[in-house]
């Protein structure tokens, strides 16, 4: 492991540093009166007055450089020895998952889109088991196709999910997210704006015989940390029923109506819930809702019977987030309170939430100018609103430094812990839980 060379190296750094220090310091030390005793024997002559400095400055600067390198060096030998090939992340990773004897919190995510799978890029980077539940109401686009074509449950957001919980080559995960360019294929469009994800979902499904089986064989094929469950093992259809009165079906003609909705159900309204997703949220410490879209992604997942009463009698500690902006046809003009007011009027079994996330930090104006035209606004953030509800608003500035108006997943992953740790008492959790 050549351990010893390396720690020379440092050690030799430490003497370079300490002999700097005394130069600088000009330090009546014997070492630095040997030093200038060589040097005027070498140039015969007076020593100049800056020369002790300057030289304990390099000897000081080049003493940190041999044990910033030696250390660095060391590290890469233990790793090297211990897991051939691995990064320092890896590894950490590695340690992280053994630590059985270390007790962490059972965390649940539940929804759909991109705004569950941002979620999830956050918390994987901590000490969390993960678990997600995740809508297969979707009926456009690739997963659309599928559904129709296969009679299987739309694959797209689980994909999502499962690539950001994904620990397998960043190559695996750009092949699952990579969708064939339109005419791809033979005739009208064989392959056109299919994901190769998607593909694979699909393939499985038919090998297994089972949705919910074939989304397991994928975690293991990306080497997913956590666990991704459909809410249900079958395709569900959404029906709107908008403000005058009209009924519309279909996920995609819901938001193309860009009508106000006033109440979401599912079809059929007896879909069984997955049995995993309920044992999930009757184990869970913690219970997320969100971010995502309100009565596409978030509310479809409540209305499976069963679920919302498990969820209510959880003793887990739950949290809504609320998104950034809103989204036409959807949630047109909706404030962070009436995000939350339209999952709890689809709950008949009380309001189970103890906290709600709210971004405070309003995009750039040319941000919102670009998301004016399709109909998006900055969701306003009424906090007190929030508390005439019963919950608690937890606020932070919460966007990612790009130009699209998202979350930032470190900064809301890191906003969650913060949460958890200061005000829900994450010690007293996982003493209950034993």
């Amino acid at each position: 492991m050549r351990l010893k060379r390396y720690i020379l190296v440092m050690v030799a750094g430490m003497l370079l540093f300490g002999f700097g220090i005394s130069l600088t310091m000009n330090s009546r030390l014997d070492l630095q009166q040997g030093m200038w005793q060589v040097w005027v024997w070498f140039s015969n002559h007076s020593m100049p007055e800056r020369v002790p400095m300057v030289t304990g400055l390099v000897l000081l600067i080049g003493g940190v450089v041999l044990v910033v390198a030696g250390t660095r060096r060391l590290i890469r030998s233990f790793i090297q020895a211990v897991n051939p090939g691995a990064t320092p992340k890896q590894l950490l990773n590695a340690l992280v998952d053994q630590r059985q004897t270390m007790p962490r919190l059972r965390v649940l995510g539940i929804g759909g889109g991109t705004g569950l799978s941002t979620l999830l890029r956050g918390l994987k980077s901590y000490p969390v088991d993960l678990t997600v539940i995740v809508t297969v109401s979707d009926d456009g686009g690739s997963s659309g196709r599928l559904r129709t074509d296969l009679d299987m449950p739309p694959p797209g957001d689980l994909r999502n999910c499962l690539v950001a919980l994904a620990e397998a080559e960043p190559l695996m995960e750009r092949l699952f997210q990579h969708r064939f360019a339109p005419g791809a294929g033979e005739g009208s469009s064989c392959l056109g704006g299919h994901s190769v994800g998607n593909l694979i979902i699909a393939g499985l499904s038919e090998i297994t015989g089972d949705f919910h089986q074939a989304i397991q064989e994928t975690s293991r094929v990306l080497a997913v940390r956590g666990r991704v469950l459909p809410s249900a093992n079958r395709p569900l259809g959404l029906k709107a029923t908008m403000a005058d009165g009209s009924v519309i079906c279909g996920e995609t003609a819901i938001t193309a109506a860009h009508g106000e909705i006033t109440s979401i159900s599912i079809d059929p309204p007896d879909a069984e819930p997955l049995p995993e997703a309920l044992e999930a949220i009757r184990e869970a410490d913690v219970i997320i809702l969100g971010p995502g879209s309100v009565f596409s992604s978030l509310v479809p997942n409540l209305l499976i019977p069963g679920m919302a009463d498990v969820l209510v009698a959880s003793p887990a500690i739950k949290l809504f987030i609320c998104n950034v902006m809103t989204q036409p046809g959807e949630s047109d003009d909706f404030t962070a309170s009436r995000h939350l007011e339209a999952v709890l009027q689809h709950l008949t079994c009380g309001n189970p939430f103890h906290f709600a996330i709210v971004n405070l930090q309003r995009p750039a104006q040319d941000v919102l100018a670009i998301y004016a035209e399709e109909g998006q606004q900055f969701v306003e953030p009424d906090l007190a609103r929030i508390r005439a509800l019963g919950v608690i608003p937890i606020t932070g500035h919460l966007l990612a430094d790009t130009h699209l108006a998202r979350h930032d997943h470190d900064k809301l992953a890191h906003c969650i812990i913060e949460t958890l740790a200061r005000e829900a008492n994450w010690p007293e959790v996982l003493r209950r839980r034993e």
